[in-house]
């Protein structure tokens, strides 16, 4: 092994292991890999890692990058129109209150939609119609979240761009084969994907699905906080009697937050901050038994005997809006990798955090300093103009539809056939077409469109500008709908694989790899890759994971006599389909705390449905595209 492959593989190690601890944000991780990758490059300190700085930093203008970025912004252009939310509910009428029915609407139109759509936002944008459609079905939404995430994969292997793992594979690919994806690539193979594993979750997988959330739609009990909620009086000569709610307790030395005021019996909710206490009131607080014992002793407060025990009773009667939700961090969102304490998200929102689920596990105490990760779930009590606020800030995904969504639904039409252009004219075969229509009608005019090439990249571009002049979209909405921990993910990452190609790393790995197949035919070999891939993607990104894998997939495939294309197929496939765990794929992250998991949940679910797949999957390339 040489001296530069051996620091690559060190770099590779070290990417891993910050993935997976999450010690800083992955983009980060991946902007630091670039500068670790530079430095040590051919422009740098010593030449070690063979990348110049223009290949350094040439992720961000990489076709992938750019058409994952276009494609973000015209998924965003989509689901601002409603039409995905609609087809949900149309679909949630349909399924009523009979399980099987409830689960067919949801792969029904996770799968199918997830194949034009970018996978993650539409998982985004269907979370809180499923639950809702759960908790109206009389269901509980641990039986259709899971599903969900998992459809959405199924669907993302439609199309090229169905997720961004796809479009960057397609890139790599190009660059090694000389062979990207055209839009239709493997949808034969897809449909094959998403068949089989939608009958799985409706037979064996609806049996192993727990039943984590309660069937009725109470958060206080869902969450049991029900011993940290209480009410006390405020006493003449408390001296709370005239101070503000906002500053009435010392969050830094007390746990414990005013949730209500009730005077003269009117409730009183968010925001309450400026609000004066008043002897005589009544403060509903969260806090655990120590906290609350020395509030009582130190404040003059008394305790009344009647805490609150269900959702309802924190909910003021005069509103008829919900004012408990739950609340996903996505990546992205301000608050993931910060504390309560160190955010400004109570005083944006004057909303409070009763408590939240972070990795399977529901925090209740001691919340404030406690770093936010993606994919938590806080519970939120705040009023409804606060909760429409949630909702439409990309930084959350509230569990629950707004009464009065504002969607652009007159630009439906206009958003769909954008998205048709896009699909459509790069998925014209302009070469045929244009040779065919100039030696039928001689027209030589015909005869540069055969020359013509629209790479989805040109086309996406293209759509994004169609939605701001059609008014899908506002000019400044297209920044917000970037997530650019994920253009980042990739720009940091790709110059890594390149790095792997460029000093041998991936000629090594693949001959390591190609010597299986002295035990195993060439099928054997493909199917070792696919689980291969699936496990690594279970613990750091799948973009990452492509990365990394489809250098070493090529260089073996190449050794032991098999087609390159056919293994490149089997690692795209097995990144994009990450059912092991909650953090190897973002939407499995987006219902890990709406539907209470447990990670062991999605290993027991997860595990039979990936090794199906990884026979489904192998059998079909080597049917398909042959060996």
């Amino acid at each position: 092994m040489t001296t530069d492959a051996l620091v690559v593989f060190g770099i590779v190690v070290l990417t891993l292991v910050l993935f997976v601890t999450e010690r800083v944000p992955i983009d980060v991780t991946a902007i630091f890999i670039m500068v670790l990758l530079m430095l040590l490059g051919s422009d740098g300190v010593v030449n070690l890692t063979h990348i110049s700085t223009a290949e350094g930093i040439s992720g961000f203008s990489n076709p992938a990058t750019i058409t994952v970025l276009a494609m973000l912004i015209l998924s965003s252009g989509i689901s601002r129109t409603g039409v995905v939310q609609i087809l949900g509910r149309k679909m949630a009428a349909f399924a009523g209150e009979d399980r099987d029915r409830q689960l067919l609407a949801t792969i029904g139109v996770a799968g199918p939609v997830s194949g034009f759509i970018n996978n993650t936002p539409v998982v985004a944008i269907l979370v809180p119609v499923i639950t809702d459609l759960a908790h109206a079905g009389k269901t509980s939404p641990s039986k259709l979240l899971l599903p969900l995430s998992y459809a959405s994969m199924f669907g993302g292997m439609l199309t090229l761009i169905g997720t961004s793992t796809n479009i960057l594979a397609s890139d790599v690919s190009a660059r090694l084969l000389g062979h990207p994806f055209s839009m239709f690539e493997f949808t034969s193979l897809g449909v094959i994907v998403l068949v089989a594993g939608s009958l799985y979750l409706m037979t064996i997988g609806q049996r192993l699905l727990p039943e984590r959330v309660p069937v009725k739609d109470d958060y206080v009990q869902e969450y049991a906080i029900e011993e940290y909620l209480t009410e006390v009086i405020v006493e003449p000569d408390s001296p709370l009697v005239g101070t503000t709610v906002e500053t009435a307790i010392d969050t830094v030395e007390f746990d414990a937050d005013i949730l209500q005021v009730v005077r003269d019996g009117e409730e009183f909710i968010e925001p309450l901050g400026h609000m004066m206490i008043r002897e005589g009131d009544v403060l509903r607080l969260r806090a655990d038994r120590e906290t609350l014992q020395e509030l009582v002793e130190r404040d003059t407060l008394t305790l009344t005997g009647h805490p609150p025990q269900t959702g309802a009773e924190l909910e003021p009667e005069t509103e008829e809006a919900q004012t408990l939700v739950e609340v996903v961090i996505p990546r992205g969102s301000y608050l993931a990798g910060k504390s309560l304490a160190s955010s400004t998200f109570r005083q944006r929102y004057d909303a409070n955090v009763l408590a939240f689920r972070s990795r399977g596990e529901t925090v209740r105490d001691h919340m404030d300093r406690r770093r936010i990760r993606v994919g938590d779930t806080l519970l939120v009590q705040a009023a409804p103009d606060s909760i429409d606020r949630l909702a439409d800030n990309e930084d959350f995904i509230v569990a629950h539809e707004p009464d009065e969504p504002h969607y652009r639904t007159e630009k439906i039409p206009h958003a769909i056939a954008i998205m048709l252009g896009v699909v459509g004219f790069a998925a014209v075969p302009w070469a045929p077409l244009g040779g065919a229509l100039a030696s039928v009608t001689g027209v030589a005019a015909f005869e540069a469109l055969a020359a013509l090439s629209l790479p989805i990249l040109v086309t996406a571009l293209a759509g994004v500008v169609a939605m701001v002049v059609a008014g899908v979209m506002e000019p400044t909405e297209l920044y917000d709908a970037v997530e650019w921990d994920v253009i980042f993910l990739l720009a940091g990452v790709i110059p890594l694989g390149m790095a792997l190609e460029q000093t041998g790393g991936a000629d090594l790995l693949g001959a390591l790899v190609a010597a299986t197949g002295l035990y195993l035919p060439a099928i054997g070999v493909l199917w070792v890759f696919y689980i291969a891939t699936g496990l690594i993607t279970g613990v750091i990104s799948n973009n990452a994971s492509v990365v990394l894998m489809l250098p070493v997939a090529v260089e073996a495939a190449t050794r032991i006599g098999a087609d390159p294309f056919s293994f490149v197929l089997a690692v795209t496939f097995a990144a994009s389909t990450a059912f092991l765990t909650p953090v190897g794929y973002q939407t499995n992250l987006f219902v890990y705390g709406p539907g209470g998991y447990k990670f062991s949940d999605y290993v027991r679910v997860g595990a039979p449905l990936q090794l199906f797949l990884s026979v489904v999957t192998v059998a079909g390339i080597v049917a398909l595209w042959g060996l």
